[in-house]
């Protein structure tokens, strides 16, 4: 059962019907039933909501950093308090397995608790100029209204992320979420307030119309920060928008994780860790295993092992507790994976595991494995986004590096070998701003999540993520 969530707007502290009274449907993407009817928001509740955002800020921003930090621990605790009910909505409106959404609720959850800690650390710097002729003073304050455009794919985690460090660092912030997942963002609105964040400060409006609603905001004048996860695509769009007006921006976008097995690696390790680096989330992830390259010597086992372990995997709906694969989360996504597979064959691969989504209802598409894929095959060139894993072989060292490096994006890699001394030299070697050795998972609400080239500007987690919330000053004077 779909647990009782909010399905209006969230401006002011109050909920409401959009202005011209429309709403959208959300759907189960396991039944493909809809599910909800939500407030469709248009440019006059953007605008709404961007002036309640700007009244609300004087008033946050001088809050006490520890009054800002307790409301946010207080958040913690409701979303912690709200599993079941957010993991329930996250399954019902994304499709992931009930394992991955309760894994993300916890994950989304510590994001409010570590910029709890954070709120209370924002600091300056005071120093004697060179010349002797004056202190120099360095301060920071919140940026102010802030524009936070969040994906349908961790439909919990990718809003606190940012809302938590721009409410910690003293901004007001509208939030428009995807209109694929939006229920999960209007449930943590209701409990933000209900941790005490002040009507105003958080403003959710979810809408049908994101080129729209979102071009309005990114041209209010009341807005001056725009932080975006999405495609590499919508995300350069926003960039050249948001440069008209000169907006401090911070953009996760879209990744192709290189995986890399070495001929010294831990293949036990190396088959677990790809399985979780592919398989959670759906596979609908932007840190997900895009990319196979497997040492020539190990390569076969490797194949075979990965391949068992893919088959394991049991696929199904997401409220039935063994399932470990949900269904992709829309039509279109489910077909990009079959013109993927046809490719990769089209290509020279050989389908090992898998290979095209069953007839029935639910947009599913089975974990799929393929082997043989050359390495300049236009598969291995974008985000898949899905259950599908091409395997490339290797002979060395710089020939690994050379192919995960041949892409426009930079966001994560994974590299498995015994050798640590090949692994940190490998891991500074790769174009990316993360890598996981020897490990499946590198994301961590304490660590700077973002990439490098197409993947993104910026750093949202980690000690830095609310410095993208931050504007310093430099005051002048003598004594």
């Amino acid at each position: 059962m779909i647990p009782t969530t909010p399905t209006d707007l969230f401006i002011d502290g109050t909920w409401r019907k959009a202005a011209n009274a429309g709403t959208f449907q959300v759907e189960d993407p396991a039944t493909q039933q809809v599910i909800a009817e939500v407030a469709d928001a248009d440019v006059e509740d953007a605008k709404a909501a961007a002036a309640a955002a700007a009244a609300a800020l004087p008033a946050w921003s001088r809050r006490p950093p520890r009054e800002r930090a307790e409301i946010l621990r207080r958040a913690y605790e409701l979303v912690i308090g709200a599993k079941d009910q957010l993991a329930a909505l996250i399954t019902a409106e994304n499709g992931k397995a009930r394992a991955d959404a309760e894994a993300e609720v916890v994950y989304a959850a510590e994001f409010f608790r570590w910029y709890s800690e954070e709120a209370v650390r924002i600091d300056g710097h005071l120093s004697l100029s060179p010349a002797g002729d004056k202190r120099i003073i360095e301060i920071s304050q919140p940026v102010g209204v802030s524009l936070l455009l969040t994906p349908w794919n961790l439909p919990a985690a990718m809003v606190t992320r940012k809302v938590a460090p721009a409410i910690a660092a003293g901004c007001s912030v509208v939030v428009k979420p995807s209109w694929q997942t939006p229920l999960t963002a209007l449930f943590l609105a209701r409990l933000l307030a209900e941790a005490g964040v002040p009507a105003g400060v958080v403003n959710v409006v979810p809408t049908s119309r994101d080129v729209t609603v979102a071009a309005e905001l990114v041209a209010d004048s009341r807005v001056r920060a725009l932080s975006f996860t999405g495609s590499t695509r919508v995300g350069s769009a926003l960039l050249a928008q948001a440069a008209e007006r000169v907006l401090k921006t911070s953009m996760e976008l879209g990744g192709n994780a290189p995986f890399l097995v070495f001929e010294d690696a831990d293949i036990d390790a190396a088959v677990a860790g790809a399985l979780v680096a592919k398989m959670r989330h759906n596979a609908e992830a932007c840190t997900a295993a895009n990319r196979f390259y497997v040492h020539g010597s190990v390569h076969d086992e490797f194949v075979s092992r990965l391949a068992d372990g893919l088959s394991a995997l049991e696929v199904g709906p997401g409220t039935v507790p063994s399932v470990q694969v949900g269904p992709m989360a829309s039509a279109s996504a489910r077909d990009a994976l079959t013109k993927a597979v046809q490719s990769a064959v089209d290509s020279g691969g050989r389908v090992v595991l898998g290979g095209s989504a069953p007839d029935g209802t639910g947009y599913y598409f089975p974990p799929t494995l393929i082997d043989d894929v050359p390495p300049n095959a236009p598969v291995l060139g974008h985000e898949l986004f899905g259950p599908v894993a091409p395997i490339v072989s290797f002979d060395t060292e710089d020939e690994a590096i050379s192919m995960a490096n041949s892409t426009e994006m930079g966001l994560g890699s994974y590299v498995y070998t015994q050798d640590l001394r090949r692994g940190f030299g490998v891991a500074e070697r790769l174009e990316s701003g993360m890598v996981g050795l020897n490990t499946g998972v590198f994301s961590d609400p304490a660590a700077p999540f973002g990439g490098i080239k197409q993947s993104g500007i910026g750093r949202e987690g980690g000690r830095h993520g609310i410095h993208e919330f931050l504007e310093t000053k430099y005051i002048a004077t003598q004594w």
